[in-house]
């Protein structure tokens, strides 16, 4: 089965839910950017060619990458390194951060705002007004 895959800036094909990375090489840099050929073979294995030229490649394992809790007791000195944080932690307990309205900077002032006023403020100053001249006596 033969397909068309771009080359990443990093050297890096995509194909199947796999990343397959090229050996550095000047053919291979040579591909950036452009669109090589995928071989994929019942009875070979897989194939990149960049123009008709075989190109090395290893497959990405992201299983490679994870660091396992084993990893880090045995190396000693990352084990003391660890330990430090541990204590500079416990001696410290975490900064809880604000939750909920809280989360936002602003605290009200109090002070008027500036700018036109809105129709809830007008109609609150028509109804003082209009409470205010209802409560006073008539002037003769």
């Amino acid at each position: 089965m033969r397909d068309q895959r771009q080359l990443g800036t990093n050297l890096v094909v995509h194909y199947e839910r796999r990343k397959f990375i090229l050996d550095d090489s000047e053919h291979a840099r040579s591909a950036i950017g452009r669109y090589v050929e995928t071989y994929a073979y019942a009875d070979r294995p897989f194939e990149i060619r960049w123009k008709g030229v075989l190109l090395p490649y290893r497959i990405f394992d992201p299983r490679q990458q994870r660091v396992t809790h084993a990893a880090i007791t045995e190396n000693k000195r990352l084990g003391d390194v660890l330990a430090f944080i541990k204590a500079q932690q416990d001696a410290e307990p975490p900064k809880i951060g604000p939750v909920g309205k809280q989360r936002s900077r602003y605290t009200p002032t109090g002070a008027p705002r500036r700018g036109n006023k809105g129709w809830v403020e007008r109609r609150a100053e028509r109804r003082a007004a209009e409470a205010q001249a209802s409560a006073s006596p008539p002037a003769e």
